[in-house]
């Protein structure tokens, strides 16, 4: 290996290791700070513990309801997923697979609608949707993510798609497969990779979103960062408790992701974005 190969190396391995400390300093900080009381952490946030307590995880599971909110963001979570999954691998699949102009304005339309924010659309929305909220918030919910979420889904898949030889479709009609059954049965099996992908960019954003269950979601069917928010008073805050909450929340989708992460890394890099 030359001289310039081993600098190179040791500059990725310097930036890498940079970006490396810059992710995880929070999340060790969040820890620490789980461990503390209140005191200590508003005294020094950034220091070790010097008394080390486990009290603020079992207030924060009783604080939070935790398994109540947990099974509410799980059911939420994959339901809306699974339905992204199957509605947006089909219509990409028609878009890709359809040589014509409406299919491409329609997917024109569909990545120009990734650019509007939430925000903008968010109190006519509610205000047009507000008798699918009151008859199931929770089924609500679903609806109002798989409308968001088509779009972004159906990128990733079309892109995906568009990399498949379309004579694998023409070999299965010959031997007499529908288009249903060619999709099911040949297309949709080769998307492995790609459908990891769509999963974990959508259940991160689902799992973690808090402005939209805030806007839809009751007491009663609220998920895990709406139950992080009960550590927030008007005059005072619990932070222990909170940091607590907090990794309560995020360790099932930690593990969601590092179970799928070499999938969703091989989706990546082989044709997710075109």
């Amino acid at each position: 290996m030359s001289a310039r190969a081993r600098l190179g190396r040791r500059i990725t391995f310097a930036a890498g290791s940079i970006l490396a400390f810059a992710y995880v300093t929070p999340f060790f900080l969040v820890f620490v700070n789980s461990l503390k009381l209140k005191p200590d952490i508003l005294a020094n946030p950034l220091t070790l513990p010097s008394h080390v307590t486990w009290d603020n995880f079992q207030q924060a599971l009783t604080k939070m309801n935790y398994f109540r909110s947990l099974t509410n963001s799980i059911i939420i979570t994959t339901l809306s997923v699974s339905l992204l999954i199957v509605f947006s691998s089909m219509f990409a699949y028609y878009l890709a697979r359809t040589k014509s102009k409406l299919s491409k304005w329609i997917f024109l339309g569909l990545v120009t609608s990734m650019i509007v924010p939430f925000q903008a659309l968010m109190i006519p929305f509610m205000a047009r949707f507000a008798s699918i909220v009151s008859w199931n918030n929770r089924a609500a919910l679903i609806f109002f993510y798989i409308g968001f979420g088509t779009a972004m889904s159906t990128f990733l898949y079309h892109g995906f798609i568009s990399n498949i030889p379309s004579e694998i479709d023409e070999a299965a009609a010959i031997d007499g497969a529908s288009d249903m059954t060619a999709f099911w049965k040949i297309i949709f099996p080769m998307m492995r990779p790609i459908t990891a992908t769509v999963a974990i960019i959508n259940a991160l954003w689902i799992w973690n979103d808090f402005l939209l269950p805030r806007l839809v979601l009751t007491p009663e069917t609220q998920t895990l960062p709406l139950s992080t928010y009960l550590f927030y008073g008007q005059y005072s805050t619990e932070y222990g408790q909170a940091m607590a909450g907090l990794l309560l929340a995020v360790i099932p989708i930690i593990a969601f992701y590092l179970i799928l992460q070499k999938q969703f890394i091989s989706g990546i890099s082989s044709g997710a974005v075109k």
